[in-house]
């Protein structure tokens, strides 16, 4: 694995000291598993803006509508 050097506050330094508390087998998983939980995060927020958007322009636009309709009306039940 590769290693990172940053800096942290110290309310992070005493967290990541009761890693085993919490159910992590060392400061290290800590680390990695709150990156992986941001990365989904930002992830599912850039999905959830995206998906606004879309229904935004849904709004604005009679054509879209219309031809969603029409497929809707084709789907099989």
């Amino acid at each position: 694995m590769l290693q990172a050097k940053f800096s942290l506050e110290e309310s992070h330094i005493d967290f990541l000291a009761q890693y085993r508390r919490h159910g992590f087998k060392d400061k290290s998983d800590v680390v990695r598993n709150a990156l992986d939980r941001l990365r989904k995060e930002l992830a599912r927020r850039r999905l959830r803006e995206s998906a606004d958007l879309y229904a935004e322009s849904y709004v604005d636009d009679a054509e879209t509508q219309e031809w969603t309709e029409a497929a809707l009306t084709e789907w099989p039940d």
